[in-house]
Formats: C-alpha cells, sequence, structure tokens
C-alpha cells in the first residue's frame, strides 16, 4: 500500500514538473506530437528537441516564441510569469535563424563627398561589392568599397535621377529620371549601353528586374511611373515590350515576384498583379482608402541577391547562377505562398496573399501618420514599417500581427533596410540620424548621427558587411561594424 502511495506521490511531482507543449512551425503546421517537456527547460533544450525531431544533420539555430513573444526563460519561469496554467496544452513556434551573425554597424568609416545636389538613392550590388547612389545632381556614381573611392561618375541623364537598380545577376545597373527616362550601364565601364530608354512621360517612380531564377542571365526589368504606367523593358534588344496600363493614376512603386508576375501600386489606392508575357491584369487588390506608397515581398533578399549570398561566392556561368537563385529562392519560399505588403497614406497596411486571394489576409492598423515604407526581413519573418508618425513598426511576417514601436526619431522616417540575418534593422529619417534596431530586444542597438541634413536613402549590403546612406546634404556615408 506504502508503495503505490509513494509511487503516486512521484508520479504527481513528475506531472507537476513538466509542461505539455506542442512545438509549431511559423505556419502553424504541429511538428509531431504533444511532448511533455521539464520545467527548467528553455530555448537550449528546445533547439535540440527540434533539431532530432526535424533529423537536421547539422545543428541549426532557432528562435522560439509563445503567443508572439520570444522565450527567452525556462518554462517554468515563463509560464508563472505570464499565470499560464500547466494543464493547457503550450503551443511553442520554433523559427530557424540565420546561421551566421552580422556584427551591428557602430562607425561611420567613410565619408564621401563627390554629388553637388541631393543623394535621392543608394543600392549595394547584389555580391555587395559595389555601391551606386543617385543624386539631384542628374549623375549616378558608382563606389569602390575596398578603397571607399568613387570608381565612376555616369553622366546621361538631365534631371534628378530618382531611382537605382542591379540586376540580380550583377551584371546592370539602371537608373531612372524625373524626366521619365532610363539608362542602362556597364558596371565595369561606367558606360552606357546604348540612348536612354524613352516611353514614360512622366517621372520613374521604381525599377525591379525579373528575378534570376526565372531567366538568366538577366535581361528584363520593369519600371513605373508618375504617368500611371508600368514598361517592361528588354536590356539587350533596348526595347519596351509591353506598357502595363490600366491604373488611372500614377504608379508608385512596382516589384517583379518569384512566381513572375509584377505587382504595381498606385495612387488610385490600388494594387494590380500582372503576367509578363503580354502583359495581362490577372489580379486588382483593393483595400486601401488612399495612395499605396511602398509594396515588398516576403521573398525579396533573395530576388535581390539572387545566388550571391553572405558568403562572397563568385559564379562562372548563367546556368550555376540560375540553377543557385532558385534553390535558394525555393528554401525561403517553403510550401508556403509568396507574400506581399502594402503600405499607404491611409495610415494602414494590408498583408496579402496574391496568388491565392484578391482578399487581404489582414489589416495592419496603428500607425497616426502616412506608411512610407515597408520591408520584409530576408528570412520572411518579419515585416517593418516606416511612418511620418517618427517610429518604425514591427510586425509578424506570416500573421501580421504588431508585435512592437521602435521610437527615438524625432522627424519622419523615409527608408528602412534589414541586415542579411534579419537580427537588425536600420532607419534612415528627416531628424539627420541613422538608428538600428535590435529586434531580439525590441530596443535601440546603435544611434548613428553624422549626417548634416535628412537622410533621404539607407541600404545595408546582402552581404551584411556595410551601411551606406545619403540624403540632403550631399554626402554619401559608409558604416561599419
Amino acid at each position: 500500500m506504502a508503495e503505490t502511495m509513494e509511487a503516486e506521490a512521484a508520479a504527481e511531482r513528475e506531472a507537476i514538473n513538466s509542461v505539455i507543449c506542442q512545438l509549431a512551425d511559423p505556419d502553424g503546421n504541429s511538428l509531431g506530437a504533444a511532448l511533455y517537456l521539464p520545467e527548467n527547460a528553455g530555448p537550449k533544450e528546445l533547439n535540440q528537441v527540434v533539431n532530432k525531431l526535424l533529423s537536421n544533420e547539422e545543428r541549426l539555430p532557432y528562435a522560439f516564441y509563445i503567443s508572439d513573444e520570444e522565450l527567452v526563460v525556462q518554462l517554468g519561469a515563463y509560464l508563472e510569469k505570464n499565470k499560464v496554467s500547466v494543464e493547457k496544452v503550450l503551443t511553442i513556434v520554433y523559427q530557424p535563424q540565420a546561421v551566421f551573425r552580422i556584427r551591428p554597424v557602430t562607425r561611420c568609416s567613410a565619408t564621401i563627398a563627390g554629388h553637388t545636389e541631393a543623394v535621392l538613392s543608394v543600392a549595394f550590388s547584389p555580391d555587395g561589392r559595389q555601391l551606386a547612389s543617385g543624386s539631384g545632381d542628374t549623375t549616378v556614381r558608382l563606389w569602390d568599397l575596398n578603397t571607399q573611392t568613387p570608381l565612376f561618375t555616369l553622366q546621361g541623364h538631365k534631371n534628378w535621377v530618382l531611382s537605382v537598380a542591379w540586376s540580380p545577376d550583377g551584371k546592370h545597373l539602371v537608373s531612372g529620371s524625373k524626366a521619365g527616362e532610363l539608362i542602362c550601364w556597364d558596371p565595369q565601364t561606367g558606360k552606357p549601353l546604348g540612348n536612354p530608354l524613352t516611353g514614360h512621360k512622366k517621372w520613374i517612380t521604381g525599377i525591379s528586374w525579373e528575378p534570376v531564377h526565372l531567366s538568366a542571365p538577366c535581361r528584363r526589368f520593369v519600371s513605373s511611373s508618375k504617368d500611371g504606367d508600368a514598361r517592361i523593358w528588354d536590356v539587350t534588344t533596348r526595347k519596351c515590350l509591353i506598357c502595363l496600363s490600366g491604373h488611372t493614376l500614377a504608379i508608385t512603386c512596382v516589384k517583379w515576384g518569384g512566381d513572375g508576375v509584377i505587382y504595381t501600386g498606385s495612387q488610385d489606392c490600388t494594387i494590380k498583379v500582372w503576367e509578363t508575357s503580354q502583359g495581362k491584369l490577372i489580379r486588382e487588390l483593393k483595400g486601401h482608402g488612399h495612395w499605396v506608397n511602398s509594396l515588398a515581398l516576403s521573398t525579396e533578399y533573395v530576388l535581390r541577391s539572387g545566388a550571391f549570398d553572405h558568403t562572397g561566392k563568385q559564379y562562372s556561368s548563367p546556368e550555376e547562377m540560375k540553377k543557385v537563385a532558385l534553390e535558394r529562392y525555393n528554401k525561403m519560399r517553403g510550401n508556403a505562398p509568396e507574400r506581399l505588403v502594402s503600405g499607404s497614406d491611409d495610415f494602414t497596411m494590408f498583408l496579402w496573399e496574391p496568388a491565392v486571394s484578391k482578399h487581404p489576409k489582414t489589416r495592419m492598423t496603428g500607425h497616426q501618420q502616412l506608411v512610407n515604407h515597408v520591408y520584409f526581413s530576408p528570412d520572411g519573418q518579419w515585416i517593418a514599417s516606416a511612418s511620418f508618425d517618427k517610429s518604425v513598426k514591427l510586425w509578424n511576417g506570416t500573421t501580421g500581427k504588431f508585435v512592437a514601436a521602435f521610437r527615438g526619431h524625432v522627424g519622419p522616417v523615409y527608408q528602412i533596410s534589414w541586415s542579411a540575418d534579419s537580427r537588425l534593422l536600420l532607419s534612415g529619417s528627416k531628424d539627420s540620424t541613422l538608428k538600428v534596431w535590435d529586434i531580439r530586444t525590441k530596443k535601440l542597438k546603435q544611434d548613428l548621427p553624422g549626417h548634416a541634413d535628412e537622410v533621404f536613402a539607407v541600404d545595408w549590403s546582402p552581404d551584411g558587411e556595410k551601411v551606406a546612406s545619403g540624403g540632403k546634404d550631399r554626402v554619401l556615408k559608409l558604416w561599419m561594424g
């Protein structure tokens, strides 16, 4: 009799000290059956469990979330702090983390003068080795990042250069101006490839290349304009292949998606989805009550960087590039459809899965002023938004749920960019500063003053090594870890 009581007491003690947990991926798919885990299990032990259940040959790092909050303590401590019943099954979402870590940028390594008017756009090449800047002085400049000196000044535009975009294979650079012209350049020589491409009647608002996993070498890109049209161009024949018309007001942004469709956001409050062989309209995404300002894709980082990653590997043939880019894209996308987020003058954002539905997955509210820029983290796990309300907000990239607000800027936030490991976020503001935010702690990691005036453009190199910024003070700044 005494033995059974003792056995029961022991069993009870066991039960008290364990928690019923259900592990799930970010899309809500369960990983195995529910498990009893000891209360003293924390992220380290959960990492071992997930690696084992997924039969990973190499151990990969994961972060764990319970109701959108990262678990950084032992389960018992979490339950106590959040007054959660031990009887309930605790759903723990595991998120893969980048195996590599990017050093936060902490200092300005170079201030490069040269432009004679404001710097309006900056963009690193897909391999992170070159940097292009477009300016109100009508030139594009290419910078050598090893020596931090100007490589070429590209002359040919007659008006402000509003937009610059590298092809994802790194072979071409296209710039678009306030006069509506586009020029293709050879980044190796700094020479234009033929005459300017004309057709747009008003200024260029965006340029996006066809992903390299769909076509290599890269030939086609799309431009959007204030004239309400988007145009698909072939860089080899230098002709406009298709004009996408149908918007009733200016197109403000354009993205060429990984499935091969083009998304355009417009001041007519709609987002249109186009196929690219004949330029037919496939879908219209409606819901915004005011201008659409910014679009971002969950796969954007791999689309932009193609076959290049943080390791700096170079490729000898377009075929090899296409193959590696496709592997990277498929791995990033997983089984889920590509997601799109739109930010608007109506202070809201929408999260869409355009391949699945013309209705938004969720409406994201909280900003007190227009949303200027939206951007998915490289791993697709987060969405960041920059607003004229001086804040940057962080949202769950799968559900669109609000996660945190980053406050510290004292002026509108113009542009944001992510570190390649999705752990840090950069913002540039009218207040003349750049700020780096830590996604895990949800706090300011680094304040980067130094510009003498508004910061219009920021970019974090795809290899994670450097940050570039430009603005009203006409200088380009490079920042390092």
